[in-house]
């Protein structure tokens, strides 16, 4: 690589701070990243200083000649976290909406602070982009809708994901979930599998299924008596 091009990458890229960089003085260059456009390196007298994200930078109105003080400065970087812990939460929520609690301890293991974290929830929050209420509402459609569960197994699911235990209660009344229709799609589902079974182990094993799918023996009952029926084996 030529020197031109060498000086050009340290002027576009984001240089890492030196542990002599300058924590105050004043703008000489705002320079784009060459990597990451949304980003902008900040030179304070001749020397980089930190780099912030592009909104965050017009936002603040930063220009060439200004004045940037220790607290200015930590202010800023203080912001441009913030705004790269949202950026990673909007990565996340692009594949599915997510808990506040999922959000928190996926942050978290990028390594951001949890000041830092609390901050980016409640942008999130008042952008309605995080809503637990919301979220529990899609996780037990989603659920009723692909891979069908009893009331215990969706409770113990978004209790998990920190959902709050009367808000996942009222999720799952007002998606009206017919626990006994599911049950049944699924025993019939697992049946052939059994098909080898003397009727009474098989009963059995479908019982042991729809337990561990979160069904309740008073939804169970019903559903394996009537796939059952020629079986004279007590289900009490």
């Amino acid at each position: 690589m030529s020197s031109r091009g060498s000086a050009r990458q340290r002027t576009t890229a984001e240089p890492r701070p030196a542990r002599d960089a300058p924590t105050s003085g004043t703008i000489t260059r705002i320079v784009a990243q060459e990597h990451n456009p949304n980003r902008v390196s900040v030179f304070l007298d001749g020397e980089f200083a930190f780099g912030i994200g592009l909104d965050a930078a017009a936002s603040a109105r930063l220009a060439p000649g200004e004045s940037l003080s220790v607290e200015r400065v930590n202010e800023l970087k203080v912001v441009d976290e913030i705004g790269r812990a949202t950026e990673a939460a909007l990565r996340l929520l692009a594949s599915r909406p997510r808990s506040v609690r999922e959000i928190s301890e996926r942050l978290r293991r990028k390594g951001f602070e949890q000041v830092t974290i609390d901050r980016a929830i409640e942008k999130l929050e008042g952008w309605n982009y995080i809503n637990d209420a919301e979220f529990a509402r899609y996780w037990v459609e989603n659920r009723a809708a692909h891979k069908p569960r009893g009331r215990r197994l969706l409770e113990q699911e978004l209790r998990t994901k920190g959902v709050d235990r009367e808000v996942v209660k009222e999720a799952i009344a007002d998606v009206e979930v017919d626990e006994e229709s599911a049950a049944l799609e699924l025993a019939r589902a697992k049946l052939s599998s059994y098909r080898h079974d003397d009727p009474r182990i098989a009963q059995r094993k479908l019982i042991g299924f729809l337990q561990r799918r979160g069904f309740d023996f008073d939804v169970i009952k019903p559903v394996v008596t009537q796939l059952f029926s020629n079986t004279d084996e007590d289900l009490e």
